[in-house]
């Protein structure tokens, strides 16, 4: 599998770009000049949505083009309306004016197998990556650049476009990759090269570890934003667990239910305090995290990190937080090791329905609140108790494809 790179006029690095408002006329590359806007009574059909870095925004791929809005408040910030089709992947750079995009949808004349890193500032596509095959998923940080295929993942760097690393991964459909975003560490998740496994690149350390996460492929992982957790759920679908990415020990196991489920999305809250998981079954789980970094601010450097390695896993102990709840158990799970392991499992703290019919994704928001976007255009925000759980209430709902959500 090889890969070509177009890059017209340079790299510029990204900028703080929360309006999305500001742009220009000029453009460059094959990328083609989003010209007025689509037939307004031909409705957009949602092809794609995702989060960004922090979850304070997402990202809407259209037949027509992309939209972003902005959670709290809730308001489409910005919109672009296409007469060549939409965007199966519309990956955000925190809130900067750069993004990702990879053609899809309904008749969409950009191809799946190509790259465009767009900048709205100049309003012109400023680098472009095609590749023989279809592009699975992008992943931005600041530094880097990562193009999912089904068999290989390229990681570039994001100012000079230069390959940086080649990794090989088992049969991966879903595009699974996940990165870091603190700028002291440089970690990358993606599956291995065997069913269950979980390769994790340390490209600061220049280390690798590989996790055997599960006994089915995997369908869903997330890191924390400083890459030291790991959270995964195999195709299965019954239980999420907690890496220490550093030494590989397992340090946590939920159970989000007894039958096999499709898992969309795993979330970790910033305080790693608290677990999120949406799957097909129309329940979004809660639950309450036992892990912390010990003492995570003492190190701010990966090297320290690597220096205190030997001691590590040590470093990363439970902790239950006398100001929240726990994951209830079995009333039998004092007899774990005599009855089967689902007895002594951990069940969620809160949870929120939701339509089985559509996939969903789950994001933390601030002050004990879970933002929730679906697939048929719709937008939940709820919130928990941290000391009793139960089920969460409902904040507010909006139907975010809906003219009226449209900035003024």
């Amino acid at each position: 599998m090889s890969s070509t790179v177009s890059n017209p006029q340079g790299i510029m690095q990204p900028s703080g770009y929360g309006g999305y408002d500001s742009r220009s006329s000029s453009t460059t590359s094959s990328f083609v000049r989003p010209e007025s806007e689509s037939n307004e009574n031909d409705e957009a059909e949602l092809v794609s949505v995702s989060w960004n870095q922090d979850s304070c925004c997402f990202a809407a791929g259209t037949s027509h083009g992309f939209r972003i809005y902005n959670c709290e408040p809730f308001k489409e910030t910005f919109r672009r309306e296409l007469k060549n089709g939409g965007f199966k992947i519309v990956e955000m750079l925190f809130r900067s004016n750069i993004l990702a995009l990879v053609g899809g949808g309904p008749n969409s004349q950009y191809p799946s197998s190509k790259v465009l890193i767009w900048d709205d500032h100049q309003s012109r596509c400023i680098s472009e990556f095609a590749f023989r095959s279809e592009i699975r998923a992008v992943k931005l940080r600041r530094d880097r650049i990562v193009v999912v295929l089904e068999h290989k993942i390229y990681v570039y760097n994001f100012m000079d476009l230069r390959l940086l690393h080649q990794i090989e991964t088992q049969a991966n459909p879903r595009g699974l990759c996940c990165l870091s975003h603190h700028t002291n560490t440089s970690v990358l998740a993606c599956p291995g090269l065997h069913r269950g496994e979980i390769r994790v690149e340390h490209f600061g350390l220049n280390m690798v570890q590989t996790i055997n996460a599960h006994d089915s492929s995997i369908a869903c992982m997330t890191l924390t934003l400083d890459g030291l957790l790991l959270a995964t759920a195999s195709t299965k679908g019954t239980l999420i667990r907690i890496f220490n990415t550093m030494d590989g020990t397992r340090l946590q196991e939920v159970r989000r239910g007894v039958d096999r489920a499709d898992i969309y999305s795993i979330a970790l809250s910033p305080n790693v305090q608290w677990l999120a998981v949406s799957s097909d079954k129309g329940t979004v789980h809660l639950f309450s995290l036992r892990v912390r970094v010990v003492g995570e601010d003492a190190h701010s450097t990966e090297t320290a990190a690597l220096l205190s390695q030997q001691t590590y896993s040590n470093s990363l102990q439970g902790l239950v937080s006398p100001t929240t709840g726990t994951n209830p158990g079995s009333s039998l799970s004092f007899m774990r090791g005599v009855l089967p392991k689902y007895f002594s499992s951990e069940w969620s703290f809160a949870q929120f329905h939701v339509s089985e019919v559509t996939q969903f994704f789950a994001a933390f928001g601030s002050n004990n609140t879970v933002a929730i976007i679906g697939m048929d255009g719709s937008f939940y925000r709820c919130n928990f108790d941290p000391v009793n759980g139960g089920e969460m209430g409902q904040l507010e709902y909006i139907r975010f494809l809906k003219t009226e959500t449209r900035p003024s």
